[in-house]
């Protein structure tokens, strides 16, 4: 390995689909990859930036881009400890989150999202999207935090910022002044909606919603279907909307976990239309893995998740994020990449070396986010990695503590 100001170069395997060469894209890589689909490069970098991917015969190690989180909630992280959820329940969980909700402070919100931030850079992440409860007594402590925290670190990690309010408030006029501040901080509308999602108010705010959305040009990422019950009643009302209108602006629906519990051919024809409004999804395995579907002492027979390959057999991107960290949602978590895919590979029956399973934690998390960067490594990219000296998948499903990470030319972790 070589190292100087910004400038260097390692060799190291890289997955096949995060490869662009010299010689073309991945496909036209001579083979020189096993079945873990891993090609060994030789990869130069020049003042921040990739100036060489060449094929070599042998090399050590996996390389991969650094990688982004396209879920979390930072305003919350860490308030486990004074408001924890012993129970495991979603309904236990909104409570606590109501109780923390009312007492959060401005200094709080930064010293739980600084530290998230410490911690995300240290593991290799280069962006992140945050839900932020936004209505009640912390929202705007909340989003002067948050907003302050995106803008110091703006140079090393891009932080997104989503308004996270029930779908009916962007119908109010506090609604509407809430969706201009949005965009006027560059932030994305959100909205959760809970079972049955039967009535027509639903499908107002969400209409609401899609046009202050297209007005403004902000992004839009819903919180739907998080649910063991009443399967895809959420997304139901969103596509009924969608059908009846025009939108603009991409559209995310997290969790999408109640879809699970559909049969094949309903899901099938759901998937369908869902993929003609271009919808993309994030799902969340490790927090719904943890609330859904408990059944008392019994382990569950069956699990609410969004149904990752079904929804990309019909076209849709899916991306996993990691969700909550350490909260009432879910105790776990400290923004490590590489511990969500140990963790979310086996839940969701995905695997590294296929191009199914790597895209979520991948390219298609970074599409999703609307990144200039996709993640590929070729020549011009940012020189921006992860790099594990020794092994390969089994020793990232270990999940490693130990790696380098390369932000911008400079390695700030490692090698």
């Amino acid at each position: 390995m070589l190292q100087t100001s910004r400038s260097g170069a390692l060799k190291a395997r890289c997955p096949r689909l995060l490869l662009e060469t010299a010689l073309g894209n991945s496909v036209d890589v001579p083979t020189a990859a096993g079945s873990d689909g891993l090609i060994p490069v030789s990869i130069r970098w020049r003042e921040g930036v990739i100036d060489a991917v060449d094929p070599v015969p042998e090399a050590e190690g996996l390389v991969l881009p650094r990688l982004v989180e396209p879920h979390a909630h930072l305003d919350k992280a860490f308030s486990w400890k004074d408001h924890p959820n012993p129970d495991g329940t979603f309904a236990a969980a909104l409570a606590a989150n109501y109780r923390e909700h009312q007492t959060r402070t401005l200094q709080q919100v930064q010293a739980r999202g600084e530290r998230a931030l410490q911690l995300a850079w240290r593991h290799g992440l280069r962006a992140i999207r945050s839900h932020i409860d936004s209505v009640g007594p912390g929202a705007a402590c909340s989003w002067e935090a948050l907003t302050a925290l995106r803008q110091q670190w703006l140079d090393r990690l891009e932080l997104q910022l989503v308004a996270l309010v029930p779908v009916e408030h962007w119908s109010t006029r506090d609604g509407e002044q809430l969706a201009a501040t949005v965009a006027a901080a560059g932030g994305a509308l959100g909205g959760f909606i809970q079972p049955p999602c039967r009535g027509r108010q639903e499908r107002r705010g969400l209409r609401r919603l899609l046009e202050l959305a297209n007005q403004l040009g902000c992004p839009v990422d819903l919180h739907i279907d998080e649910a063991s019950s009443h399967p895809a009643a959420g997304m139901r009302q969103l596509l009924r909307v969608m059908e009846s209108m025009e939108v603009s602006v991409p559209v995310t629906c997290s969790h999408a976990s109640s879809l699970a519990l559909l049969r094949d051919g309903p899901l099938r024809h759901l998937s369908d239309r869902m993929a003609r409004q271009q919808l993309q999804v994030v799902a969340l395995p490790l927090t719904n893995g943890w609330l859904l579907g408990r059944q008392g002492d019994n382990t569950p027979l069956r699990r609410p998740l969004a149904p990752i390959r079904q929804l990309q057999t019909a076209g849709l991107r899916v991306a996993v994020g990691g969700d909550n960290v350490q909260d009432p949602w879910f105790p776990g978590g400290q923004l490590d990449p590489l511990a969500l895919m140990a963790m979310s590979l086996p839940l969701a029956q995905l695997a590294p070396w296929d191009h199914h399973g790597l895209k979520p934690f991948t390219t298609d998390a970074a599409q999703l986010m609307g990144l200039a960067w996709d993640g590929v490594l070729r020549i011009g990219a940012p020189a921006d990695l992860i790099h594990l000296q020794q092994g390969g998948w089994p020793e990232l499903l270990a999940i490693p503590s130990a790696r380098g990470v390369l932000a911008g030319g400079e390695w700030v972790q490692g090698p």
